[in-house]
């Protein structure tokens, strides 16, 4: 009997039992190996192929001859050109903050900040801010924003569970929205037949719902101190540790970082990381020539620079035809070297320390390194078995009789697609092809559809335990990665179910012309997110009480 599971509903099976896994067992490297494991096992039964198949298409398989020829596999995935250069930058961002760390910069900015900000709702809006400047790529936000701001809402009582939160959702969300960043480039490139891609990018930002609500309701929830229970419990578990260490959250010196970081039954290290007579230009100055730097080098792999082969592009159309694992990697490398030819010079710190600053670095990235790269393999695995194409085929042939409710409908399909394969980018590439063949060029729809499937894909992957960006929230804030996933679940629902809505008044209201639909469709929004927050805190309240 023939057994085919590629290109069915069984394609989602891998992703979905590597994410319950990692739910359940609270474990996250085994969840996804079993994942990965039993991807490979699917496809070598559909193929026929045995053990030696499944063997091969676990470690390194080809499929398919000449131009159609794809790999699939462990071996593959940590080999592709795009994937080295994600973990180089991974490993050269966590050497510069090593040495942004030795040589007492974090330290000295974290005095800094403890005599401008005040209390702990300041600490979490300064995060929310430096991570709403961080709009070049979403890599570089998780971990910069995660060194520079982890130190100083420790001081606070911030959990790194609310510290993850708050960087995942302004890393992707920004990024999404911003003309100017390695997502928008991405887009662009899915945009074929001749359009304008970033144009159509720049008109489908005001109906990016999710992104914006996302940061809308950090905000509203930090002012207001509202916290669901899956992150609240955290918060009570940090204090009962205050407590029993007679400590307050507003007087947690240099020297006692280090345990609060490290959390219950850390031992104390006399010794302080940073040296004390560290500047704050020593962490700013590192960090300005790393975003500037990574600017540099992503319109450099996009050919701004290159006037003599006659590819040569201006700025915008740089960005646009960047390669940002190439240009991230040309940038933080540049931005290192620099680094430590400063301490060097100024003799804030010794070369031998500077070097040691690197394995440090790497030391670091490890965990990170090896979640993505499992992550990684198990995307391999589900797209071998069609998984993709089997959600963008429902989404086709449902899509006829569902005009208004299409953005809905696309949002919550990108979302789910986004999930399950731990990839927005993937979830593009599926879908906005699909919808600029189904509307035409001039339809208002036709925007709003695009805005849905990117705003649904950031949503997925905001919530995705295998997605690289929240891995790397995790790792930015030194959070165990379940704990980050279980605890902002409830916060990126709500907002998804806010925007989800959101979408199905645009599609109603798109006959009354694109600024009209925005501007209904934003009022909307706006006043469900603050009948939400009322709504659930009034709840809580309720709770407490009983």
């Amino acid at each position: 009997m023939d057994i085919n599971f590629i290109g069915t509903v069984w394609s989602l099976l891998p992703p979905v039992v590597a994410i319950a896994l990692a739910l359940k067992t609270k474990e996250v490297y085994s969840s996804l190996f079993v994942g990965i494991v039993l991807g490979a096992a699917l496809y070598s039964l559909s193929m026929g192929t045995g053990f030696d198949g499944f063997l091969t298409h676990l470690l390194n398989d080809t499929v398919g001859t000449g131009a159609d020829a794809k790999q699939y596999g462990l071996i593959h995935c940590l080999s592709d050109p795009w994937n080295v250069g994600i973990l180089v930058f991974l490993v050269v961002l966590g050497s510069i903050v090593s040495l942004m760390n030795k040589a007492g910069g974090s330290a000295a900015f974290g005095r800094w900040a403890s005599r401008h900000i005040k209390s702990k709702v300041g600490a979490q809006v300064a995060t929310i801010i430096l991570g709403i400047l961080i709009f070049i790529d979403d890599y570089f936000n998780c971990l910069t924003v995660g060194s520079v701001m982890r130190p100083i809402t420790v001081r606070y009582g911030v959990t790194k569970e609310k510290l993850a939160y708050l960087i995942d959702s302004t890393a992707a969300p920004v990024c999404i929205i911003s003309p100017i960043s390695s997502w928008a480039a991405a887009v662009s490139g899915f945009v074929s037949g001749g359009e304008n891609g970033l144009a159509l990018f720049c008109q489908a930002i005001p109906f990016n719902f999710y992104a914006f609500f996302t940061i809308i309701f950090m905000f509203m929830i930090v002012v207001t101190g509202f916290d669901f229970k899956a992150m609240s419990k955290y918060d009570e578990r940090l204090k009962e540790w205050y407590e029993r260490n007679g400590w307050k959250f507003d007087e947690v010196s240099d020297t006692k970082l280090q345990v609060v970081e490290h959390g219950v039954g850390a031992k104390q290290d006399k010794r302080m990381d940073g040296k004390t007579h560290g500047s704050v230009a020593d962490l700013v100055v590192p960090i300005i020539m790393l975003i500037v730097l990574c600017m540099a080098g992503m319109v450099y792999s996009g050919g701004y620079f290159d006037t003599t082969s006659g590819n040569y592009h201006n700025f915008i159309d740089a960005f646009a035809a960047s390669n940002a694992s190439v240009g991230l990697v040309i940038g933080s490398l540049a931005a290192l070297i620099l680094t430590i030819m400063m301490f060097v010079a100024r003799k804030t710190l010794k070369f031998d320390d500077a070097m040691s600053c690197l394995i440090k670095g790497f030391e670091a990235m490890v965990p990170a390194v090896l979640i993505l790269t499992l992550a990684w393999t198990l995307k391999s695995m589900t797209d071998s078995l069609g998984a993709a194409q089997y959600v963008s085929g429902v989404v086709a042939s449902s899509a006829a009789g569902l005009q208004m409710l299409l953005p809905a409908i696309i949002f919550v399909v990108a979302a789910l697609l986004a999930f399950a394969t731990g990839t927005s980018w993937g979830t593009f590439g599926i879908l906005i092809p699909i919808c600029i063949a189904v509307f035409p060029a001039a339809a208002p729809l036709r925007i709003i559809s695009i805005s849905a499937c990117m705003a649904g894909a950031v949503c997925g992957d905001h919530v995705s335990p295998i997605s690289d960006t929240t891995i790397m929230a995790s790792a930015g804030a030194e959070c165990k990665h379940v704990h980050h996933v279980s605890s902002q679940l409830p916060y990126a629902v709500t907002v998804a179910g806010v925007s989800c809505l959101t979408f199905a008044v645009a599609g109603f209201t798109q006959t009354l012309g694109i600024v009209a639909s925005a501007a209904i469709s934003w009022i909307f929004g706006i006043t469900m997110l603050v009948l939400s927050l009322a709504i659930l805190k009034k709840r809580s309240k309720r709770q407490e009480e009983d």
